[in-house]
Parts: C-alpha cells; sequence; structure tokens
C-alpha cells in the first residue's frame, strides 16, 4: 500500500478516500444476549420509552472519528451523544450515562442496540441496570433490526458528510463540526412532520421547559 501512494504522489496522483463506513463492534458472543424486544417495530407513543443506539465510523483524510449516540423513537431526537477517535467503552458509557441524565422520575426506557460487545460488557450492563432500562438487542449481523438508528446515520452522513471533502480539516476541528452538527440536528433542523425542529415541537408540547 506504501509503495502504490509513493508511485501515486510521483505522478501527480491524488488519492480518493472512501468517506464512510459502517462501524462493525461485533466480536463474537460475550456470554447471553437480551432477546429482541423490538422486533423492527420503532414507534413510541411517548418520550424517552425507546431509544435506540449504534456507533458509525467517519473516515477523513486525517484519521477516524467514532460518533456514538442514543436516538429517542418518540421523534428522533438525539437524546445524548458522544464524539471520539475509538470505539471503545468509554465513549458508549460515556454517552449512556449523559442520556441517562436527562431521564426524569419513571421513565424507563427500552435501550435497543446491535450485538456489539460494547452493550455487554459489566459497565454498560450496570448503567443500565443502576437506571431502570431494558436491553433489547437485534439478530447478529442484521441491519434492519436497528433501522432507526442506520435511518439517522443515513441522513447525517447524507447532510453533513458526503458533500464535504474535508481536505486540510484536523481531527479535533472535525468533531467540533460534527458536535455542532448534532445540536443543529436537535435543536434547529426543521423536521417536515411538525414543520419546526424537533426541540422546538417538545417545548411546544411542554415536554421539556
Amino acid at each position: 500500500a506504501k509503495r502504490v501512494m509513493r508511485l501515486m504522489t510521483a505522478h501527480g496522483l491524488v488519492p480518493v478516500f472512501k468517506s464512510a463506513k459502517r462501524y462493525s463492534s461485533y466480536k463474537g458472543e460475550i456470554g447471553g444476549a437480551p432477546a429482541n424486544l423490538v422486533n423492527r417495530d420503532f414507534h413510541a407513543a411517548n418520550p424517552n420509552e425507546l431509544w435506540v443506539t449504534d456507533i458509525t465510523e467517519f473516515r477523513i483524510p486525517a484519521g477516524k472519528v467514532y460518533l456514538s449516540p442514543v436516538i429517542d423513537c418518540y421523534d428522533g431526537m438525539p437524546v445524548a451523544w458522544t464524539i471520539g477517535t475509538s470505539p471503545n467503552a468509554a465513549l458508549v458509557n460515556g454517552m449512556l450515562g449523559d442520556a441517562c441524565a436527562t431521564l426524569r422520575p419513571g421513565e424507563t426506557p427500552i435501550i435497543h442496540s446491535d450485538r456489539g460487545c460494547h452493550y455487554r460488557w459489566d459497565e454498560w450492563i450496570r448503567i443500565c441496570e443502576e437506571h431502570g432500562l431494558t436491553r433489547s438487542m437485534s439478530a447478529k449481523g442484521c441491519s434492519p433490526d436497528n433501522a432507526a438508528a442506520e435511518g439517522f446515520f443515513g441522513r447525517l452522513k447524507q447532510e453533513f458528510f458526503h458533500k464535504r471533502g474535508f481536505q486540510g480539516v484536523s481531527i479535533d476541528e472535525f468533531i467540533t463540526l460534527l458536535d455542532e452538527y448534532m445540536v443543529w440536528y436537535r435543536d434547529k433542523r426543521i423536521k417536515t412532520e411538525y414543520g419546526m425542529s424537533i426541540m422546538d415541537k417538545r417545548i411546544e408540547l411542554g415536554l421539556v421547559a
């Protein structure tokens, strides 16, 4: 690969980087997995009844960045997210802790994920149990089982990522841009169904202060 890069450089050719990749955190079975309680029905009648989560990878010339969000199936709101350069336990556990901090008394959502190792380790399970979350998992290697998360990533990459090259953008700069987009998506992006942003709709319904 290095020889190819040297030859391309010598001939004035600029490599095209593959812009995005679906990240897979499946590392084999780690004990028993929870049942799939969702069964591809991502409807929720109220906020904080059903959450979905996953990790997606961004490849830019400067390196790789990973986004781990929790999405509320009630209206598609990103409840919380973390961004980092490693898809490790700290990334997902920090996100889950931030999401749980938004819960009001009596709210105990189902948290649905794929079978990634992050969602089967002790600390993830401990946080879920501490906050009364019910774990649900997709079948192994079955993307449609987590279609709500996949759909969110598709919109994000179409709007924020695929139309830009990010040449000369550092990892830190990219993380800042991605975080700003996530805030905009939650607070300002117009959802056609509502004619306003998700956050504004929640304010209108008295769901947030």
